[in-house]
């Protein structure tokens, strides 16, 4: 034990030695000591709510690929931010999350601001969680927690730190290497590969593990090899194939009966990276169309064990994907006729959500990250707006809305032009987030599709046969106005005609900048819970 070194002094160090040097945050009383002489080569970003430091956070982590640090409050900042840590886990987003939490020698006695059972607070939403017995095992605990982050399948962890254990005496720990990698077995992948030299019509369903592990190229090169459609699993989080390909298909909803049917005809089913499967409403019936195999690769041991069919290949998906394709004969499968381009929107008013789809998709620079949060319109989207670069779409996995605005803003911040699209519902939960965009100069442009009320849960009852729900209006908000007072600039559009100017100018703006469009309401979502 030394004197010259303490926790905070081996912690910030080890966070240098792992690129870690940008810290989201709402500071409390249980850190005064852990920013006690701030580190000059250290960011702190400052978050207005526990949440959207989470979810900025983790923009940033997916941006950079590499753990981001999240500094909470006590238990009533992690209480706060739990609905993000939620979506953080099941998108497996590698955070480093580090709670305050009242000194040691208090403890005993229940304080003021204090956490019982600080490690069990956030589980089971995060990979690992621990509050150290002595204040010297902090350092190490760290570096276990960032380790544990970063291996397939990533994710959140979670580390409590009474506030005095930071000017504790330490030893310095250095950072190791765990390379993740890791391929099937060679008898299974070569099972899969018989199976797709032997279909007489295969087709590969893509989810987030894809774009989570940069595979698009080796999911682009299996499918041009074996010939195989390609389909979006439901809900899916991230891209993962270009959707402009010959071969993609589209995006399977999440309704069992509804997605076995356009499964039908497949007989061989490859499921990458994704769930088996996510569903949102329940129709009972088989997963699959009769008479087809389906197999499934994938790095989380958990999520191979419960899928209820199939055969799972454990596997990182890049390393996986490769080996695989090495054992698929070049096909000479006919291409599925291509996915047929709805018309243009007209020009009018009211504005569709259409034509703001369909205007971006002009005006997208080529290197723009989509961020979406606008679950009234995400048919519409996915039908105007294809994404076509690896890391170019992020949306929410789980449902929790409020992720994506300060998402965007996290993602922008970790280097790239970032165009972030809500409901005006969903911009509400984190509508803070603009103060971060607009104090860090964030290059976002927002366009929030205000139609003055939660329309997705409007169609949802009106196609389950509630024609009014109380408490789904929401008129009234000024969304410019409240953007300005929180210091970012924006504009309402009033007119069709004026779409066009209003989004190129905002994404001619170096920092951020919001639109505000107020669109016709009663759209259908994304899929139809009662086709059948």
């Amino acid at each position: 034990m030394t004197d010259e070194l303490t926790v905070r002094a081996a912690v910030f160090d080890l966070f240098r030695r792992l690129g870690a040097t940008t810290i989201f945050g709402n500071p409390g009383s249980t850190e005064l000591r852990m920013f006690e002489d701030w580190p000059e080569d250290f960011t702190y970003v400052l978050a207005l709510q526990e949440s959207v430091a989470v979810a900025a956070a983790s923009g940033h982590a997916i941006g950079t690929g590499r753990a981001a640090v999240v500094s909470l409050h006590s238990a009533g900042g992690v209480g706060h931010s739990l609905g993000a840590v939620f979506n953080a886990y099941r998108d497996r987003v590698p955070l480093l999350i580090v709670a305050g939490q009242q000194s040691r020698a208090m403890l005993p006695t229940r304080p003021f601001l204090s956490a019982d059972e600080p490690a069990l607070f956030p589980r089971p939403y995060v990979k690992w969680s621990r509050q150290p017995d002595r204040a010297e095992d902090v350092p190490a605990a760290f570096a276990e927690a960032y380790r544990v982050a970063m291996t397939p399948p990533r994710g959140p962890v979670f580390i409590s730190v009474p506030e005095d254990d930071w000017s504790h005496p330490a030893e310095p720990v250095e950072p190791r290497e765990v390379r993740t990698a890791f391929v099937g077995e060679p008898d299974a992948l070569r099972e899969l590969a018989e199976a797709l030299n032997g279909a007489r019509c295969p087709a590969l369903i893509v989810g987030p593990g894809v774009d989570d592990d940069d595979a698009q190229y080796a999911v682009v090169g299996l499918a041009e090899r074996s010939g195989a459609a390609v389909w979006m699993s439901p809900l899916s989080g991230r891209s993962g194939f270009p959707e402009d390909h010959r071969l993609f298909r589209g995006f399977l909803p999440p309704v069992r009966d509804q997605l076995v049917r356009r499964l039908d005809g497949h007989d061989v089913i490859v499921v990458i990276g994704a769930p088996i499967f996510t569903y949102h409403v329940h129709t009972s019936g088989t997963y699959l169309p009769e008479e087809s195999r389906l197999f499934h690769l994938d790095c989380d041991p958990a999520q191979t064990a419960w899928a209820p069919v199939g055969t799972s290949v454990l596997t990182t998906i890049r390393a996986g994907v490769t080996a695989l394709s090495e054992l698929v004969d070049k096909a000479d499968r006919e291409a599925p006729e291509p996915l047929r381009r709805p018309p243009a929107p007209p020009v009018a008013d009211p504005i569709e959500p259409a034509l703001v789809f369909a205007t971006l998709r002009d005006l997208l620079p080529d290197d723009a990250v989509v961020v979406e949060e606008t679950p009234s319109h995400r048919e519409a989207l996915h039908a105007r707006l294809p994404i076509t670069r690896p890391g170019g779409f992020l949306t929410t996995g789980s449902g929790a809305l409020g992720w994506g605005l300060p998402l965007a803003v996290g993602r922008a911040l970790a280097g790239e032009r970032v165009v972030c699209l809500l409901g005006d519902g969903s911009s509400m939960y984190s509508i803070q987030a603009l103060w971060t965009a607009a104090r860090y100069k964030a290059p976002v442009t927002f366009v929030v599709l205000n139609n003055n009320g939660y329309e997705a849960v409007k169609e949802l009852g009106r196609r389950i046969g509630i024609p009014s729900i109380p408490g789904t209006d929401i008129p009234g908000i000024d969304f410019v106005t409240v953007a300005e007072g929180l210091g970012c600039p924006g504009r309402r559009v009033e007119r069709a005609t004026e779409l066009a100017d209003a989004l190129s100018d905002a994404l001619s703006r170096e920092g951020p900048f919001i639109v505000e469009v107020p669109v016709a309401a009663g759209e259908s979502s994304a899929y139809d819970p009662m086709a059948r």
